[in-house]
């Protein structure tokens, strides 16, 4: 019989007894702390003794942390596809992908006529079903561009809207028993779901052959599909191991309602039973086998041992094949088309992904956190890519000293939501969706950099997963050398998957939008740099540049000014409007999350190509550097070009106090190209540099690396490197050559 060699999960049939109210829901949370792997409800929308399943599934999912939900199972006459489609979708993104589809034909017809529900035969609800697969399908690719139209028997969508996508590949399992029901689930569903009370003998065997008869007529494997349970708590772990060898149950579904039944089946019967089959398979030479469609399976990317994915990295595992993909390999600017993205969901998960990268050398490797990286060189085209977008935790550890510990997947708009409240903020980017991974491994300029200094310069101490597996904590006192390379190189000495942070006591300030006519650009660029320099370090500001339009050029200014007394703003503000004329201004005085809302829009990246970007570090908006970035701009090679300030504070930290080195610079230069032509314009601009910010350039190569850290920096940090990393696991960014025995010492 078979084993279709899926891993093994454990998950809980709770009852929706509206009397007591909450009952389920603490079932449900009690099933999320003992480690089951899911949730699930009957739905029965005409039984007054129930909460509503839909009602109920979402604020499980909102009282949760890791376990998934489902209807167990959703009636589908009395659930128009469409909408379902939307609301699962919707709850899948709101848990963070934890939702899966549970649905079935409707077996109670009496009921549902009696609720208004269609009055369909057997055969009419089974076709019902199939169309609704058809549609809630449709309605979730958002990667079609055209409406969804179906002309059914029983459903009618003449150009519906498609989208939004859910967080992750929302398996459908069918609830079915009789044979045509079994024929649908092997032509169109993910899995199969009945009820061991309601099987009579033999029916798993027969259950399962009609199955994967259907499925490889409709050009399926029959693994594709995973076979659940719903069954007695108090069966015997031999009994479920057993199901799972001979029958292929990989999904075992409790029911109870009951505390010490669902500790026992949690804490005794699962572990014996995973232990049981674990043996089995052993001994049998069998391992856990894909559950992905043959045409899914044959876009997997060469070199990479998919059937070696640890078991705890599988659940979320995205390959080219699956629907998620698309999003999922896309970046702030750029689509890359990795072999494989793995998105652990705690520590242990990163340190799992890193050690199996690293079984991998001859295959590229990225680490990403939120995905802006301009660089690109968070994904890659046919390696991996670790996604620790899930370790996104903020806690303020101590409101006194304003200590916060922060995920690496945290974005900065909501560590700023969390800060915001008590009256600290940390300097952070201008841009809200950054990832706070990539920027506090690489150094930080934000909107209070010259009063408060890099991000990085706010760092107390890190948690760090090295290219061997193992996690280390780093700080002033503990392996004192990785802390010092973590603040600027950061992506090349391990994975950080826990910050702590000293937060800044930073209240209103204000935020000013203006508009020149920077037609003299060079007179503009000029004036601009020495009015920042003899500003007071409560000023720090941006400007932006583009192509001239004929004669005109357009000069967009964003200066933030950390106070909100509106005479010193005032006073602030005035000598910039002198440096050309104004042709806009606002000036708000905001919290600081307002200032990160500013330009955060909440939407999936969707890069794509390969946009060019260079990067400078500057000390001084002179003559010669306004005159060559005005031959840049002039050039057409750059649609974006930003001056950010530096200095200030920046500077007061000792060089070489950090990895980061350029201290000096007042003035950070970033240009966006769409070819290498930009270089013959940039090298001239770049003379005048005096390093360079790696997160904002594209370019890779030794002497790339040397050009962002000075001789000495350079050379104790491939002494780190070949400490810590030895072998380059973390090669595919801007790479460190561990140096030699000789140069170490």
């Amino acid at each position: 019989m078979p084993d279709y060699g899926h891993p093994l999960r454990f998950g809980a049939f709770i009852t929706p007894v509206n009397e007591p109210a909450a009952r389920p829901v603490e079932l449900a949370i009690l099933s999320d702390a003992l480690g089951l792997d899911l949730a699930t409800f009957q739905d029965h929308p005409y039984q007054p003794a129930f909460h509503d399943t839909w009602t109920l599934l979402s604020w499980v999912a909102a009282r949760t942390e890791r376990i998934h939900v489902s209807g167990n199972v959703l009636s589908s006459p009395l659930r128009q596809p469409a909408v379902l489609a939307r609301a699962a979708a919707s709850l899948d993104r709101l848990s963070g992908g934890r939702f899966e589809l549970g649905l079935g034909a409707g077996a109670f017809f009496g009921p549902i006529a009696a609720m208004g529900g269609p009055e369909w035969t057997p055969r009419e609800a089974v076709s019902a079903v199939s169309e609704a697969i058809d549609v809630i399908r449709g309605v979730w690719d958002a990667r079609q561009r055209t409406p969804l139209r179906l002309d059914g028997e029983h459903y009618r969508l003449d150009g519906a809207k498609r989208g939004p996508a859910p967080a992750h590949d929302i398996p459908i399992w069918l609830g079915a028993y009789k044979p045509r029901m079994l024929r649908l689930v092997g032509t169109k569903g993910d899995g199969w779901l009945p009820s061991l009370q309601y099987l009579e003998p033999g029916a798993l065997e027969r259950g399962n052959a009609i199955i994967d008869d259907a499925a490889r007529e409709a050009g399926r494997q029959p693994r594709e599909i995973v076979r659940l349970l719903n069954l007695p708590a108090g069966m015997r772990p031999d009994e479920l191991a057993a199901l799972a060898i001979e029958h292929g149950v990989s999904v075992f579904i409790a029911m109870a309602d009951d505390e010490r039944a669902l500790r026992r089946f949690a804490g005794e019967i699962a572990p014996e039973v995973r232990s049981i089959v674990e043996r089995e398979r052993h001994d049998r030479g069998t391992g856990v086998g894909p559950e992905r469609p043959e045409a899914a399976l044959a876009l997997r990317a060469p070199g990479i041992d998919y059937n070696g994915i640890p078991d705890a990295l599988r659940g979320t595992a995205i390959e080219p094949g699956d629907p998620g993909y698309a999003r999922a390999s896309a970046n702030y600017l750029r689509g890359g088309k990795p072999g494989l993205i793995l998105r652990p969901r705690d520590v242990d998960g990163v340190r799992e992904a890193v050690r199996f990268a690293a079984r991998h050398p001859a295959v590229s490797l990225g680490v990403r956190s939120a995905g802006h990286g301009i660089s690109g060189r968070s994904v890659n085209d046919g390696g991996i890519v670790i996604d620790v977008a899930a370790l996104n935790a903020i806690e303020i550890v101590d409101r006194e000293r304003r200590r916060v510990r922060i995920g690496p997947g945290a974005r900065w708009i909501d560590v700023a939501r969390t800060l915001t409240p008590h009256g600290m903020a940390i300097t952070s980017g201008d841009y809200g969706g950054v990832g706070v991974g990539g920027l506090a491994t690489a150094g930080g300029i934000g909107w209070l950099a010259r009063e408060h200094g890099l991000t990085i310069d706010h760092v107390r101490a890190v948690d760090v997963v090295l290219a061997d597996g193992a996690l280390v904590h780093a700080s002033p006192d503990e392996h004192s050398d990785l802390f010092w390379a973590v603040r600027g190189a950061g992506a090349n000495v391990g994975v950080v998957v826990a910050f702590e942070f000293e937060a800044d006591a930073v209240s209103r300030l204000a935020f000013a939008r203006l508009a020149f006519d920077a037609s003299d650009t060079a007179e503009f660029v000029e004036r601009w740099g020495a009015t920042v320099e003899a500003s007071p370090r409560a000023v720090s500001g941006t400007i932006i540049l583009g192509p001239a339009r004929g004669a005109a050029r357009v000069a967009q200014a964003l200066i933030a000014v950390d106070s909100e007394d509106p005479e010193r703003i005032v006073a602030l503000l005035e000598p910039f409007a002198g440096i050309a004329p104004l042709l806009a201004q606002d000036v708000r005085v905001l919290d600081y999350e307002q200032v990160m809302s500013m330009f955060f829009h909440d939407a999936p990246h969707q890069g794509r190509g390969e946009p060019v970007a260079r990067s400078a570090l500057v000390e001084h908006l002179d003559a010669a550097v306004a005159r060559d970035a005005v031959a840049l701009l002039d050039s057409g090679t750059t649609h974006f070009f930003q001056i950010r300030s530096v200095g200030g504070a920046v500077g007061d930290v000792p060089p070489d106090a950090t990895a980061y080195a350029g201290r000096s610079a007042n003035f950070s230069i970033v240009s966006l190209g769409t070819s290498n032509a930009i270089d013959r314009y940039w090298a001239a601009l770049e003379r005048h540099a005096s390093g360079m910010y790696l997160s904002f350039d594209t370019r890779q190569g030794r002497e790339v690396v040397e050009r962002a850290f000075p001789p000495a920096h350079l050379a104790r940090l491939r002494g780190i490197k070949r400490r810590y990393d030895p072998d380059g696991v973390f090669r595919d960014n801007f790479f460190i050559e561990p140096s030699l025995g000789a140069d170490a010492a």
